[in-house]
Parts: C-alpha cells; sequence; structure tokens
C-alpha cells in the first residue's frame, strides 16, 4: 500500500541550530502515527514543515506519492489536503457552531448543509449547531475543531497537542471518541504529543524523538518493551537502575548474573528495571526464596518509605548493596513501615541492558 504521508530526510535549522535532523517517516490510510519526545524536541517544527508553514532545508515530502515540498516542488498549506488541530481549538468566536463547521468547505449549500451535520452527528454537537463557541465546554468545544478540520476530508490530519487543553477528567473520553472518527473517515494522522500514556493510547505507531532526530520508531508494546537505550526507558516510565562491570559478557550484581552481549571486560553497563517488575517477599528471619529462572537471585532491603497511589502502592527501598535504592510498585494496598526488611527480586526478562553513562553527561543529553 502507498504511503499517504511520506517524509524523507527532512532537516531545518534555526539562527545555525538545528532544529530538525534528518526525520524520515510514513503514515498510511486509515493510521495513527504520534511524534513523541520532550519539549524542545523539534516535534511541532516537524509538523509545521509537513503542514507546509514552515520551509524544510532539505529532504523531500510526499502526500500520495506526490512531492509537495523538495526537489524543486513547493506546494503552499491550501493545496496539501491537510487538516490542523491545534491544543487551542482556534474556533471563530464569532461564528456559530454550524458556521465554523462550515468555514472553508466548497460546494452548494445543500451539500455544505450535509457535511455539517454529518459531522455533528458524529461528534454528538447536533442540537448545539446555533451557539456560539463560548456557550460550550472545553471538550465540546475541541469536538467542534475536529469537525470542523474533518470537514473538508482531508486525507491527513495534522493534530499538535490537541488535547492538552482538556482537564484530566474528559481527556480519556475525548481522546477515544476522535481516533475513532479518524479511523470511520480513513484518514491519515500525525499527532504530536509529550505524553507517553497519550501516545500509547492513541497511536498505531510511535516516533519516539530527541533532540531534532527520530531515535526510536515502531508499535508502541515493542518502543515501550524493547526501548533503544536508558533515556527512552526513562522517558515512558520510572526505571531503576544497578551499575555493574562486565567481565566474559557477564555482569555480576546481587541479583545474579546478567548477559551483556557486545561489551568487553571491564565496561560498565546499566541493568535497568521498572517498579511495576520487581517482587517482594518478607524476610523471615532466614535466607530469602530460592532462586528462580524468572527472578533469579532474591537481595535484601529495608523500606524507607511507601505510599498508596490509587490502584497501586509504591514502595522505595534501600538495599544492603552498594548504598543503591530500588522503587517498587505493588498492587492494591501494601504499606509496610519505614525499617521493614524485605526480599527483592527482578523480573529478568523485563530487564534492559545499557553501556554505562555518566549521570551528569546523561543529564546533560537532555538539556
Amino acid at each position: 500500500m502507498q504511503a499517504r504521508l511520506d517524509v524523507r530526510n527532512i532537516t531545518r535549522a534555526f539562527g545555525g541550530r538545528q532544529v530538525v535532523s534528518d526525520v524520515s517517516l510514513t503514515v498510511h490510510p486509515g493510521q495513527v502515527t504520534c511524534l513523541l519526545g520532550p519539549s524542545g524536541c523539534g516535534k511541532s517544527t516537524t509538523l509545521r514543515i509537513i503542514a507546509g508553514v514552515e520551509r524544510p532545508d532539505a529532504g523531500e515530502i510526499r502526500i500520495d506519492g506526490r512531492v509537495i515540498a523538495g526537489s524543486g516542488a513547493w506546494v503552499p498549506p491550501e493545496g496539501r489536503g491537510t487538516g490542523l488541530m491545534f491544543q487551542d481549538f482556534a474556533l471563530f468566536p464569532h461564528l456559530s457552531v454550524f458556521d465554523n463547521v462550515a468555514f472553508g468547505l466548497a460546494g452548494t449549500r445543500t451539500e455544505k448543509r450535509l457535511r455539517v451535520r454529518e459531522l455533528l452527528e458524529k461528534v454528538g454537537l447536533v442540537r448545539y449547531e446555533a451557539s456560539f463557541p463560548h456557550e460550550l465546554s472545553g471538550g465540546e468545544q475541541q469536538r467542534v475543531a475536529l469537525a470542523r478540520a474533518l470537514a473538508p476530508r482531508p486525507r491527513i490530519m495534522l493534530m499538535d497537542e490537541p488535547f492538552s487543553g482538556l482537564d484530566n477528567r474528559l481527556r480519556d473520553g475525548i481522546r477515544d471518541e476522535t481516533l475513532s472518527i479518524l479511523k470511520d473517515e480513513s484518514t491519515a494522522v500525525l499527532m504530536v504529543t509529550h505524553e507517553p500514556e497519550e501516545a500509547m493510547r492513541m497511536a498505531d505507531e510511535i516516533a519516539l524523538m530527541r533532540r531534532g532526530r527520530i531515535v526510536q520508531h515502531g508499535a508502541p508494546y515493542n518502543v515501550y518493551n524493547a526501548p533503544i537505550d536508558r533515556e527512552a526507558a526513562a522517558f515512558f516510565s520510572d526505571i531503576n537502575v544497578i551499575r555493574g562491570e562486565v567481565q566474559g559478557l557477564l555482569t555480576e550484581t546481587p541479583f545474579g548474573k546478567f548477559m551483556a552481549p557486545g561489551q568487553p571486560d571491564g565496561a560498565e553497563v546499566e541493568i535497568v528495571i521498572r517498579p511495576q517488575h520487581i517482587r517482594i517477599d518478607f524476610d523471615r528471619g532466614g535466607q530469602g526464596p530460592s532462586p528462580t529462572p524468572e527472578h533469579g537471585v532474591w537481595a535484601r532491603g529495608v523500606v524507607e518509605r511507601a505510599r498508596f497511589i490509587g490502584k497501586e502502592s509504591l514502595v522505595e527501598f534501600r538495599m544492603e548493596f552498594a548504598r543503591a535504592h530500588l522503587s517498587a510498585t505493588v498492587p492494591g494496598v501494601f504499606l509496610p513501615k519505614p525499617g521493614t526488611p524485605l526480599w527483592i527480586a527482578i523480573r529478568r526478562d523485563r530487564c534492559f541492558v545499557f553501556p554505562f553513562v555518566p549521570q551528569k553527561d546523561w543529564r546533560r543529553r537532555e538539556d
């Protein structure tokens, strides 16, 4: 199947600083791709280049196989067949809901009315067609903005943090409704977000950006469960990090030995584990539980703090080895008192082993 949107090696610099560097991606009809990354990583600039608001310094953009930017071609925004949605909704305050959705539609009056009514029915706002934006809630305004963007049947929908203006109570429902409507319209969607949970919920594919580049691209399950490095793992969730030294392709830790393929003897590595993949058992005054293939060796820790955070509890430990600290999440209510000794094991199949990056350098790379 031919890609609806095909971006090839686009680059953009401002004042000598490269903001977008060699970005390539494809989006097919009916597919949702999220550009995910921290603020300032180049997501929105990439979206503006695709929309035609910015010109790339290099690279090429195709829509349905037609070059619309690069290789000597330039198609202005209005000729690209793209819809735009932003976080501020950008509704016309002096126009009714009906006229906002109809704005920019071509065709006869009857054709316009039928298309507007069709979309207002999809977003559940037919009864508000005569209302003005200030009379609507934030969620209703967002749905009007979606209907207006979809009205001319764009081949591609470009969305820049469209749900960030909504409160948490409304956000999940509005996102799900929006996704359903976009899928029904077979629109190719490229959405910018800095929220991993939103990308996981919405996307068929995630393109993780960092400092102007796409560093990892794939299905949400793969990007989450096979992060390319420590930064990628930490962007999606809290992490625990255990350092070790490689000898004979193995790293010795208090939790047993871990494979460190490709690392030379003497190299330092970091073993990264998420809090939900730590298992806890009580200290019964003797040795810890027996090692298992799944969890390996158990190590002893002492509770520093435990908090209930909704559906789960967060327990923080001080480990007996190397003054390390680890945190674990436990379903339900589990609130051991500070100072309680416990045994801890980690899911070996959920660990990631990466080359060690000095902490000060790793933090500097976030800037």
